[in-house]
């Protein structure tokens, strides 16, 4: 892998989703994972969902998360490299 991940990215990939929280994601702190959660975003899978839904688009993806939590560009690339790198390993 070219660029470095972080600990929680390279967990989060680690393993099957299964019942993982949305602040499990990369770039997903407490403030961000707790909008989602408020606007129904409870766990990993759904956001999951949202970004097959969004048919993996980096550009659609980060822009949907700044709209939906307030995401900076730094964090929604990491969000988005997580379920990426998740999807290329599971789906």
């Amino acid at each position: 892998m070219a660029q470095s991940t972080s600990q929680k990215h390279r967990d989060f990939v680690s393993e099957p989703m299964g019942e993982k929280e949305v602040t499990d994601m990369a770039g997903i702190g407490p403030v961000l994972g707790g909008r989602l959660c408020d606007k129904g975003f409870d766990k990993a899978y759904v956001v999951l969902g949202q970004f097959l839904v969004l048919k993996k688009d980096e550009e659609m993806f980060m822009q949907w998360l700044k709209e939906e939590a307030g995401a900076n560009k730094k964090q929604g690339g990491d969000c988005y490299k997580c379920l990426k790198s998740w999807c290329d390993n599971y789906l």
